[in-house]
C-alpha cells in the first residue's frame, strides 16, 4: 500500500481528498501546516506528497525546496489556487513533479496521483550503484574519487565531479535538469554559472569518451539538462 502525505489546511477539502485517496487504496497521513509537514517528511517515508502552496507557517514552495536540497526524491504534487504560468514554472523549478490548480477535477487528480505513485515505485527499485561503476572501458570509484579512463589513464576526481557523475549515472537514461544538478551537487548557497556545469560535462567527455565530439555516454539536452547512457557499453 502506497503512503501519501496530504498537506492541506482547508479542513473540508482535506477530508474530501483524504477520503477519496483512501477509497483508491492509499494510506494517507495528514498535515495541516508547513512545520508539521517537514517534521513528518524527515521522520517517515512517503511514496508521494500532495501539498497546497498556501499553508500556515511554511509555504508549500519552501517545503518543496527544502525536500530537494536534502536530496529527497519523493514525488511532489502541488495544489494551488495560483494559476498563472509564472507560479506553475516556479513550483516546477523548485522541484515539484506536477502542479494542479484549484478548482480541479477529482478524477484528474487521482490519475496524476496514480502516475506519480508509479514513478515513486520505479525510483525505489532503481539500481544501487554502490561505491564503483564501470561502463565501456571506464571505471569510476566514487568513494576514492578517482577513475580509470577509456585509454587506461588513472585520474583523480574532485568531490563535485564525483557527485555529478554519481547523480547522472543513478539516473541513467533520464534527463537530469540543471535545477536538480544545482540542488544536489552545489546546494542553494552557491550557484555556479551555466558554463560551469557545461565545463564539467566537457571534462567527462574528455575523460570517458573515445570521441569527445560525438559523445556516447554524456549527452546534453538543449535547454533542459544532461543525460548519461551506457547502452554503448
Amino acid at each position: 500500500m502506497a503512503t501519501i502525505l496530504l498537506v492541506e489546511d482547508e479542513e473540508n477539502l482535506h477530508e474530501a481528498l483524504k477520503l477519496n485517496l483512501e477509497m483508491e487504496g492509499y494510506e494517507v497521513v495528514s498535515a495541516f501546516n508547513g512545520t508539521d509537514a517537514l517534521k513528518k517528511i524527515s521522520n517517515e517515508f512517503f511514496d508521494l506528497i500532495v501539498m497546497d502552496i498556501m499553508i500556515p507557517e511554511i509555504d508549500g514552495i519552501s517545503i518543496t525546496e527544502t525536500v530537494r536540497v536534502n536530496n529527497n526524491d519523493v514525488p511532489i504534487l502541488i495544489l494551488s489556487a495560483k494559476n498563472s504560468g509564472s507560479d506553475r514554472v516556479l513550483g516546477l523549478k523548485k522541484g515539484a513533479d506536477d502542479y494542479l490548480t484549484k478548482p480541479f477535477n477529482l478524477e484528474e487528480l487521482l490519475i496524476r496521483v496514480d502516475k506519480l505513485i508509479d514513478k515513486s515505485k520505479k525510483m525505489q527499485i532503481r539500481e544501487n550503484l554502490g561505491s564503483s561503476y564501470h561502463f565501456g572501458h571506464n571505471q569510476i570509484d566514487f568513494k576514492a574519487q578517482d577513475a580509470i579512463t577509456w585509454n587506461g589513464q588513472h585520474i583523480e576526481l574532485s568531490k563535485k565531479e564525483a557527485m555529478l557523475l554519481k547523480l547522472l549515472i543513478e539516473n541513467k537514461g533520464e534527463v537530469v535538469t540543471r535545477e536538480k544538478i544545482l540542488q544536489v551537487v552545489w546546494g542553494y548557497n552557491v550557484y555556479p554559472t551555466t558554463r560551469t556545469i557545461d565545463n564539467f560535462i566537457l571534462n567527462f567527455r574528455k575523460y570517458f569518451e573515445e570521441d569527445s565530439r560525438n559523445p556516447q555516454y554524456f549527452q546534453s539536452v538543449r535547454g533542459v539538462g544532461y543525460k548519461f547512457s551506457d547502452s554503448a557499453s
